[in-house]
């Protein structure tokens, strides 16, 4: 096991739980539609494309595009990032209404492979009419300005490093910062170039030494540190899918999208209104996906193109099958563990050089095992199902 770093394992996981967070969020959208209508809406992931673009054109909105913080650094403060979060649920939980009506609600009761070619071509129409309107990859994609917390981070010590390192380190700190002070002065005061030039290389030489202890003392040190924004990101995840299991579990509509998910026809004749709750569910799950896109765009600084949506996606879809795909404990489960394993691989890179290069391709590793000995998912139940 030469060649892999033990103490940086603790890191890459607590990275795998923030981005599998992500998943999650978006293959909650997969495993609602398919648990009320027995059908796989795949043109989910460019509708987390349109999330994070409304997000976009929101800090826009909000004074943060690229023209108006050129040169400054313009304040922020959460309440923008609330109000893009808000608005970009709202935009997607519209868009799967309007997907619902004019695409899956029309072929519901048509043979599935119509409603499946259906949804992939509602996909690539949203992606290359996307590429005729949305900016591609602006720059930035969204500006950092808008993010208050971009320079602070929470840091959890496992293992300090030796007291001495860190003893050795603060003097040298110390030192630097007295002999830039003495530097700084003697400029003031028109000292001679020869003795400037001198005090000058020895300051350069303080700083290196104080950089190269500092370096050694993080090298030895083993902890988590996580920027204050991702934890956010964490935390208001977490809050969404609470809220959701309350809505579905204690709520007279939640009663209804499980009734309808039990027995369609069966509800129906309970008079449930099934039309309205699959729209609910839509809206819902669409909802939930915004909520990701704009965490993905912002929080991670991710480049925006119509195409954003593809790899989440696809990766939120197989998440989905591993959890059990209509269980919606199962998609959290499956979200949180592709993220965790996602970032392994790059972990092993240490071990394998280049593995982590193929990070992406274990979306389709990990939907063809679990297909072949588990095609229920791990929370899931294997059904046999004419279709």
């Amino acid at each position: 096991m030469a060649g892999l770093d033990f103490s940086i394992l603790p890191q890459q996981l607590v990275n795998g739980l923030l981005l599998g967070s992500i998943y999650a969020l978006i293959a909650l959208g997969y495993t609602m539609v398919y648990g009320v209508l027995r059908l796989i809406n795949f043109a989910h992931g460019e509708v987390f494309m349109l999330g994070s673009y409304a997000a976009l054109f929101t800090s826009w909105a909000l004074g943060f595009s690229p023209e108006s913080v050129k040169g400054i650094d313009k304040a922020s403060s959460p309440m923008n990032l609330i109000i893009m979060l808000v608005v970009s649920m709202v935009v997607c939980g519209l868009i799967g209404v309007v997907i619902e009506q004019l695409a899956y609600r029309p072929m519901r009761n048509q043979a599935r492979i119509a409603s499946l070619i259906t949804a992939i071509g509602v996909s690539l129409f949203i992606q290359y009419a996307g590429g005729l309107f949305l900016p591609q990859s602006p720059p930035p994609a969204i500006s950092e300005q808008i993010n208050p917390f971009r320079n602070e981070k929470v840091t959890f010590t496992i293992k300090p490093a030796p007291k001495e390192a860190v003893d050795k380190a603060n003097v040298a700190m110390a030192k630097a910062r007295e002999s830039d002070v003495l530097y700084e002065k003697a400029k003031l005061d028109g000292r001679p170039a020869a003795q400037l030039e001198t005090m000058r290389q020895a300051n350069q030489e303080a700083q290196n030494e104080a950089s190269s202890l500092q370096t050694q003392v993080s090298s030895q040190t083993s902890g988590i540190v996580i920027p204050f924004g991702q934890l956010g990101m964490l935390l208001t995840t977490v809050f969404l899918m609470l809220l959701l299991w309350f809505v579905v579990q204690k709520t007279k509509t939640g009663r209804a999208m499980r009734a309808v998910a039990h027995d369609f026809d069966s509800a129906a004749l309970m008079g449930i209104n099934v039309g309205r709750v699959v729209t609910v569910t839509f809206m819902i799950g669409s909802a939930l996906a915004g909520a990701g896109a704009m965490m993905y765009a912002t929080v991670l600084r991710t480049p925006l193109t119509p195409f954003l949506g593809v790899a989440p996606g696809v990766k939120a879809f197989v998440a989905a099958v591993l959890g059990g795909i209509g269980n919606i404990p199962g998609a959290v489960f499956g979200g949180v563990l592709m993220g965790v394993v996602e970032t392994l691989v790059v972990w092993l890179d240490g071990l394998i050089p280049g593995l982590g290069g193929y990070k992406d391709a274990v979306a389709f590793v990990v939907l063809i095992a679990v297909l072949l000995f588990r095609p229920g998912g791990l929370l899931g139940s294997s059904k046999v199902e004419k279709v």
